[in-house]
């Protein structure tokens, strides 16, 4: 049994609303110890009021910022110096199309989506490597099973985390760490309230208007609690990147002329 009397410790990043949430709720009942980090203080507050009394803590992370990474990680591990799971999940959408983007914008989706998860995985792992059977867990996309047209900058960061998940999942597996990705297609959170640029819609209404299907953020935390306690490294989540992994395999000269529309 780990500090307080729990036996598991996870730390999830974009813990105050959407998949992070989800997914620490779930754990938590469950008997997990868990670690909430974002940038929205605020929203840490009602995060950790949603779940069980003494279960979470909270900590304000950027992570963007490295120095923020060490301290979060160091103030949740605690004098055990060990976490059993970091939940790489803190992402921004942005959508448009991409020769009319704002370079700021790209920067800003870089530094979070990809750099932040990499920046965690640096942090994390002598935590992750104290404990036994441990797992650094990385919220990809369906985005990245093949390159989203009108998401562009989005679809080639979450491509990045694919890429180093598979490379970690390598090189950490003598550690006895697992490295796994969730590939979730459109999840029904916050993300999707992010406008259009040169438009009048947000994303959630531009998926809709193309017939796609949302996935409700519960089956998304089931599959995050099946990726830590499985041998997949990547798992897909919702029918729709359920079938984008299919047509990628097996007919991609269809799937090529379906991305080639927008979104």
């Amino acid at each position: 049994m780990g500090e307080q009397g729990f036996r598991k410790r996870v730390f999830v990043t974009g813990g105050a609303s959407g998949i992070g949430l989800a997914t620490a709720e779930l754990f938590a009942a469950r008997g997990w110890q868990v670690g909430l980090a974002d940038i929205d203080e605020a929203g840490l507050a009602r995060a950790q009021g949603r779940l069980r009394e003494g279960r979470a803590s909270t900590h304000r992370l950027d992570v963007r910022d490295r120095q923020e990474w060490r301290r979060a990680l160091a103030d949740f591990a605690g004098e055990s110096g060990a976490i059993d799971v970091v939940f790489n999940n803190a992402g921004v959408a942005v959508c448009g199309v991409f020769a009319d983007a704002d370079p700021g914008e790209l920067e800003h989706c870089v530094a979070i989506n990809f750099m932040g998860v990499a920046y965690g995985a640096h942090a994390a792992y002598p935590y992750l490597k104290r404990a036994a059977g441990s797992c650094l867990l990385n919220t990809a996309s369906a985005a990245g099973i093949y390159g989203t047209s009108g998401a562009a900058i989005y679809s080639a960061t979450k491509f990045a985390v694919r890429g180093l998940t598979e490379a970690l999942e390598g090189e950490w597996r003598p550690d006895g760490i697992k490295v796994r990705s969730i590939m979730p297609s459109f999840i029904d959170t916050p993300l999707l309230d992010a406008a259009v640029p040169g438009s009048n819609q947000n994303v959630r209404e531009r998926v809709r208007d193309a017939g796609l299907e949302f996935t409700p953020v519960e089956k998304v935390a089931e599959a995050a609690w099946r990726a830590v306690h499985g041998d997949e490294v990547h798992v897909v989540v919702g029918k729709t990147a359920e079938r984008m992994k299919f047509a990628a395999r097996w007919i991609p000269g269809q799937l090529r002329k379906q991305m080639g529309k927008r979104l």
